[in-house]
């Protein structure tokens, strides 16, 4: 009786194993088909890992999955402390190969998860200021200087454009379908600066630095168009910014068009890309030297926050949930804390010649979030 019973115990393990085995053996494999890239000496996640979605601080983080791409030969990841950058993927212009400028967007790796290349016909237009922005729907608006902006989907097909040679550096997508476009390239008094567009591209609203600035010591700038207005953008109380770079100020405009204030004269040069914190404080940058990444505030132009970029041309500041800054100088995008360390750094592997920035490096990047 006793033998009896082992042998039937036995069976029985026998026929869960025969169970279980092949469960096991249908579990798919990893897909090795992408190598991953490997950032400064640290093994890259299989495409199973996660990336913590906040700092380790004493509370388990919830895992966010990072999309893997392929590594790119030009471009590396150097630094990236997951615990300290907000993760999510890159989006931005590449234009160091200006007889091939591409839109990429890269995970935390630097990895190249998706790419547009412009089409050859259109390749010429790559500089000043080739910017991109992802729209909720998950198309892509970009600008081509001199030549106009447009939309596309993530299948490289244009769904939207507006041409004219006067566009240049910025066009910001409006909640309500419309499109700001800024016409700052070669631009003259007469010209108006900033236009709204329909989806249908009619122009519903328009505005003139010549209604307002057409004086001394405005009146007589000239370098590369009268202001060479670069960038412009709807703050929530309905009133527009814009960034009036040869006049060295940002200018905030109520929706008759008025010039309600100016924020930074005499102590801004060449300024970039400036966003309203919602502590009323700007971001934005600034070319002076060295340049930089500044906040200022607007009721007493005193700068309340700054990071250097040495021997960079910053073109763009972009604040990202966590407190963590978002900045693109001519050949590297670093994402910094507020104590100024660095915590994720994208940048070309071979350097670009001195004088080659403005015409061949990057301009702007947005941080697309992995948290909902």
């Amino acid at each position: 009786m006793v033998v009896k019973g082992k042998w039937c115990v036995s069976f029985a393990l026998l026929l869960a194993l025969l169970m279980v085995i092949p469960l096991a053996c249908t579990q798919p494999a990893p897909d090795a088909t992408k190598p991953p890239a490997t950032p400064a000496s640290e093994p890259a996640p299989s495409p199973s890992d996660s990336l913590p979605a906040t700092p380790k601080d004493g509370t388990e983080a919830t895992p966010v999955l990072m999309p893997r791409g392929t590594a790119d030969p030009d471009i590396v990841v150097d630094v990236y402390v997951p615990e300290k950058a907000w993760p999510g993927t890159t989006l931005l212009a590449d234009n160091h190969n200006t007889s091939r400028p591409r839109i990429i967007e890269v995970n935390m790796l630097g990895e190249i998860i998706w790419q547009y290349v412009v089409p050859s016909n259109l390749s010429q237009f790559n500089n000043p200021g080739f910017d991109v922005e992802p729209l909720p729907n998950g198309n892509v608006l970009f600008v081509l200087p001199r030549n106009g902006v447009y939309e596309i989907d993530r299948n490289g097909k244009t769904v939207w454009s507006y041409l004219t040679s006067k566009i240049s550096h910025d066009a910001d997508r409006l909640p309500n379908g419309n499109t700001l476009i800024v016409f700052g390239a070669m631009d003259k008094p007469e010209d108006p600066q900033i236009r709204e567009l329909t989806p249908k591209g009619e122009i519903i609203w328009a505005w003139r630095a010549k209604d307002h600035f057409d004086k001394s010591p405005y009146k007589d700038i000239s370098e590369e168009g009268w202001t060479h207005t670069n960038a412009v953008s709807r703050l929530p109380n309905g009133n527009t910014l814009v960034s009036l770079r040869n006049f060295g100020l940002i200018a905030e405009l109520d929706p008759q068009g008025s010039v309600i204030r100016t924020i930074g004269e005499g102590k801004l040069q060449y300024p970039h890309d400036p966003q309203m914190l919602p502590n009323g404080i700007m971001l934005l940058a600034n070319h002076n030297e060295p340049q930089r990444a500044i906040e200022i505030d607007p009721k007493t132009g005193n700068v309340a926050w700054e990071f250097i970029m040495p021997r960079q041309l910053v073109r763009d500041a972009n604040r990202l949930p966590n407190g963590n800054t978002l900045i693109t100088g001519s050949t590297r995008i670093a994402e910094v804390t507020r104590d100024g360390e660095i915590v994720w750094r994208l940048e070309l592997k071979t350097p670009l010649q001195k004088g080659e920035g403005p015409g061949r490096g990057f301009y702007k990047a947005e941080r697309i979030s992995a948290q909902k």
